[in-house]
């Protein structure tokens, strides 16, 4: 069973000390690598004033991690394609493969605040949804011509590369048919490629569409927020069009990733004293957007009754205690949805670094051995 890091940067009303946050973003990220960690995933948010989410590039957080790691890939939960040019995204993840010597996974996403999308482009203003999802496929299906082309062109409804009109001619760079025609750039190369062949590429997905979509281009998921109950028909689904689209019977949790809350102490009640807080804080930001119905159990109503405490979420998707019960957690997990690959939320806003590299650090010695 692979265990990754989501790595969730906040620091509600601490900006000042932002320095002392990406310090304490490095020490956890060396010591998951040095414990055997097989990845680490950052965030992409914005305008973040209130201090609840913290990088705004997770590329760049990428290279500073990489930098100080040897072995944990790295990746983007989620780059938000929308809101990027797309031949520098394709530039800038290449390059990132590059320095980090091959040990990039792609994560993607459209974007949910519309403070952000509209402020960084119009056209991904998650407001008109149709418009948004034509956005990211187009971005996507750049991406991937750009890595996978000496060469290419691009003509859609949102972008045209190269632009028309364009003429060469340079004695060091011949007007080769490669990408020119008649003295005008035809085609272009993004440079450098990526060290892999072909880029791992991972969706944060949740509703019927985007699940469908994932599978059938051959992206895998990372789900996140709904009880185990409700999940077992996204995973199938997920499965069906998998295995529809690669000719093959994929088994139930291949290409699949599941972020839950976890935290670990030596006794349940101190770890609910030490967590409860920063997470429940983490929940009180997310569902003023998301509401409560996607932590519904399966056949679940949500009704005026449903009240967000951490009683209420307990159950539903939090790995909080000593380290047997995370790993009867765990064992759960794997018996109900064959979970191959589990990334840990420890760092919610507000809780103390010390308390985060504890957790960690238990993780690491008490339960990770358990799944080896």
């Amino acid at each position: 069973m692979r265990f990754s890091i989501f790595h969730g940067l906040g620091a509600p009303g601490d900006l000042a000390n932002y320095q002392q946050h990406m310090e304490n973003a490095r020490e956890y990220a060396k010591a998951a690598d040095e414990a055997g960690f097989w990845s680490v995933w950052y965030t992409e948010h914005h305008f973040g004033h209130e201090g609840q989410e913290l990088t705004p590039n997770p590329i760049l957080m990428g290279v500073d991690v990489a930098a100080r790691t040897k072995n944990i890939r790295i990746g983007q939960a989620a780059s938000i394609v929308t809101f990027w040019h797309p031949l520098r995204l394709a530039e800038d993840l290449a390059l990132l493969d590059q320095l980090s010597g091959g040990r990039l996974e792609v994560g993607v996403g459209r974007g949910l605040y519309g403070r952000e999308a509209v402020n960084l482009n119009p056209a991904a203003d998650p407001r008109d949804q149709e418009k948004n999802r034509a956005l990211f496929a187009e971005t996507m299906e750049v991406l991937q011509k750009a890595w996978s082309n000496e060469f290419f062109s691009h003509k859609g409804e949102f972008y045209e590369f190269p632009a028309p009109g364009v003429k060469w001619s340079h004695p060091m760079s011949p007007s080769t048919p490669e990408f020119t025609q008649d003295g005008e750039i035809t085609k272009l190369a993004v440079i450098p490629k990526p060290v892999q062949k072909k880029l791992p590429l991972w969706q944060v997905i949740d509703t019927p569409r985007s699940i469908v979509g994932a599978a059938e281009a051959g992206v895998q998921g990372i789900f996140w927020l709904p009880p185990v109950s409700a999940l077992k028909g996204r995973f199938e689904l997920y499965r069906e069009h998998a295995s529809r689209a690669q000719g093959r019977e994929v088994p139930l949790g291949e290409g699949i990733a599941l972020v839950r809350d976890v935290y670990v102490a030596d006794t349940m009640e101190q770890a609910r004293a030490e967590f409860e807080e920063a997470v429940m804080n983490s929940y009180r930001w997310i569902t003023h957007w998301r509401g409560l119905s996607n932590l519904m159990e399966e056949g679940e109503e949500l009704t005026p009754e449903h009240k967000l405490d951490f009683d209420f979420l307990l159950e539903r998707n939090q790995l909080v205690g000593t380290p047997d019960y995370v790993a009867e957690k765990i064992e759960e997990l794997q018996s109900e949805l064959n979970l191959e690959h589990l990334m840990l939320w420890t760092t919610h806003p507000g809780l103390k670094h010390k308390n985060a590299m504890r957790s960690l650090e238990l993780f690491s010695e008490k339960v990770m051995p358990r799944f080896a």
